[in-house]
């Protein structure tokens, strides 16, 4: 059979839907030597993803998150002689009889609409007409599948939880040798506390600076800096603003878009890593850092509870005097972090990515064949 999978958005983004197309993708290489795999790229994006021989590189002119995005998908996609399409960023060809699976990662757009931007808002509305259009849906978390019955209506034997994993680069390291790169790589201090997501307000990271604040001037904790990896998005210079209201522009870093090898070394190296989001569909991240063998400080709203299970502490992330009392927890308390550390291995260990790619593939050919999907549960 001949599956498509759309990854025309890695080219715009390589964090969030990006990180997990290129995993999947690398995944799914792994697994399945027999099928062939069409890899939809970006016309810009000249590099074939995943090399590998049942797989080969496409381009799709179709511009992404565009007006024109679905009738010239329906003009496309017929060239290409598929068995199914995979599109891993929520909407499927909506004008199309192409069979197509759909991964939503959240319904954040819902919960949070004030937080989009004009594009953005156009591009989700499609959300409805898309889980209907849909053969079947991968969701990563069970947090996110209850949000698609509740508000979507979606029935449960459409939707498969297949949970994301971190990638192989993601281990420990000797920690003062790479505490001591990453300082003088970035001109950081060697003690912080480490972030990284979209340097944007919907990420929480306002609560995130007050807590910080809150942890030098309430508990004097002054030897430690916090440090943001992200590259700008919407609404960022709100975040700065912050930063110089509290008075934070000599403990506070940021380090911008980083490599892969780069933030594999910033996990290793911080004292811990804070997650301070409103609402995830899975949230990567503190999966990372705990396989790196970082401890992580969470919210405990949506999905995360449900990725990190004991292995991290949590918070209120509309409480940003909890979130501080629970990071100090981790800075002064060496058992506290030796344990967590432990558990965060033990925890990050349970995902994998040949597994989520083994369970995509039943649910693909499942959908090419016409046949019900064994509703995959996740862990």
């Amino acid at each position: 059979m001949r599956f498509g999978i759309d990854a025309r958005l890695i080219y715009h983004q390589r964090a969030g839907i990006g990180r997990y197309t290129l995993f999947l993708l690398h995944g799914l290489a792994t697994a399945d030597p027999e099928n062939q795999y069409t890899v939809f790229q970006h016309r810009k994006d000249k590099e074939p993803l995943v090399v590998a021989p049942n797989f080969q590189r496409r381009t799709l002119y179709t511009p992404v998150h565009s007006r024109l995005e679905q009738p010239l998908l329906m003009a496309e996609l017929p060239f290409h002689r598929l068995d199914l399409i995979h599109c891993t960023d929520f909407i499927p060809p909506l004008y199309s009889n192409l069979p197509s699976v759909i991964t939503v990662h959240d319904l954040a757009f819902l919960r949070w609409p004030h937080f989009l931007t004009e594009d953005h808002a156009t591009y989700y509305s499609q959300i409805d007409r898309g889980v209907r259009h849909a053969q079947h849906i991968i969701v990563p978390s069970h947090s996110t599948k209850n949000d698609l019955v509740g508000q979507l209506g979606v029935p449960n034997s459409k939707i498969s939880v297949i949970h994301e994993a971190a990638a192989s680069l993601y281990r420990p390291l000797p920690i003062e040798e790479t505490r001591l790169a990453v300082s003088r790589r970035f001109s950081i201090p060697t003690n912080y506390i480490f972030f990284i997501s979209t340097i944007e307000p919907r990420k929480n990271i306002g609560g995130l600076l007050h807590a910080f604040h809150h942890l030098r001037t309430k508990y004097n904790l002054t030897d430690t800096a916090l440090v943001l990896a992200g590259k700008p998005g919407w609404l960022y210079e709100q975040v700065y603003e912050t930063v110089e209201e509290l008075g934070l522009q000599d403990s506070t870093f940021f380090v911008g878009r980083v490599t892969d090898e780069e933030l594999h070394q910033l996990y290793v190296g911080a004292r811990c890593h804070v997650h301070p989001a409103f609402y995830e569909g899975f949230g990567l991240p503190p999966l990372e850092a705990m396989a790196c063998g970082t401890p992580t400080v969470v919210s405990n709203t949506s999905s995360l509870p449900e990725v990190v299970g004991d292995a991290a502490l949590m918070f209120d992330p509309t409480n940003w005097e909890e979130m501080a009392v629970t990071i100090r927890r981790l800075l002064v308390d060496d058992d506290l972090h030796a344990e967590m550390r432990e558990k965060g291995l033990r925890r990050a260990a349970a995902f994998h990515w040949n597994r989520a790619a083994a369970e995509t593939l039943a649910v693909y050919e499942a959908v090419a064949q016409g046949q019900t999907v064994q509703v995959a549960a996740g862990l």
